[in-house]
């Protein structure tokens, strides 16, 4: 695997079409960052690190609003290994006019677009989530 945001984010997409209660991942530190900013913006209910036979597993419990439509309408992967996107702070895009997040990679650790702002950093643009 070349890209694991990318597979993260296949995974958590791929759990909430299907309408799983929950997906179980590989464990990054970095993976780690971004499911609990997700969590803390509301889009995923909970993350939960456990060790299953010396290997780190990330579950993630998705988050359903009424009629089971998820809390994730959409996921765009922005910087890849082949083409990889800084932004200023002054240049984060928000992702539906402020209804969706943009996850940075900073200097300060992995951010979401709002932090990133008023912390004025820029960094590697991971991802948009709405």
């Amino acid at each position: 695997m070349t890209d694991p945001i990318a597979d993260l984010l296949t995974r958590i997409r791929n759990a909430a079409l299907a309408r799983h209660d929950r997906t179980e991942i590989p464990a990054s530190r970095l993976k780690a960052n971004v499911a609990k900013i997700l969590k803390n913006e509301g889009y995923i209910a909970d993350v939960r690190e456990s060790d299953n036979d010396g290997k780190k597993t990330l579950t993630i419990v998705l988050k359903y609003g009424r009629d089971r439509a998820s809390a994730i309408d959409g996921v765009r992967r922005v910087s890849r290994p082949g083409r990889r996107v800084y932004v200023r702070h002054d240049h984060i895009p928000s992702p539906f006019s402020g209804l969706g997040i943009s996850i940075l990679s900073t200097s300060r650790g992995v951010m979401s677009d709002r932090d990133a702002r008023r912390l004025k950093l820029g960094g590697e643009l991971l991802c948009e989530v709405w």
